[in-house]
């Protein structure tokens, strides 16, 4: 029975919690000419920061195309990509944000 009072709401879709993630965002010069250049960009700032990394998710908004594949088909209607989610929710501790979104990647650190 629907309470006419007080009616189910639906949640308004938030933005990703990045608490414990560190942003890093660049602007290579050269520009990257595709996905792979902006990852060798990207693994080395990881490399830098985190020394021992795994690569947990990434995007390449010039193919639209994610790892892991399909990661947003859950995710049409919500404000949190599937690559991000996935990232965040399997421990990411760095986000690399190369060209204002057009390719970002996600990282875990290994700890030896």
């Amino acid at each position: 029975m629907t309470d006419r009072i007080n009616p189910p709401t639906c949640s308004i879709p938030k933005e990703p919690d990045y608490s414990g993630v560190t942003i890093v965002e660049l602007h290579p010069d050269p520009v990257p000419a595709d996905y792979q250049q902006a990852m060798q960009v990207a693994n080395a700032e990881a490399e830098k920061r985190l020394g021992e990394y795994m690569l947990l998710s990434w995007y390449d908004r010039d193919r639209d195309f994610e790892s892991p594949q399909h990661a947003s088909e859950c995710h049409v209607n919500t404000a949190v990509p599937g690559y991000v989610d996935y990232g965040l929710y399997h421990g990411a501790k760095l986000k690399i944000d190369i060209e204002d979104g057009r390719f970002v990647f996600f990282y875990l650190p290994i700890d030896m």
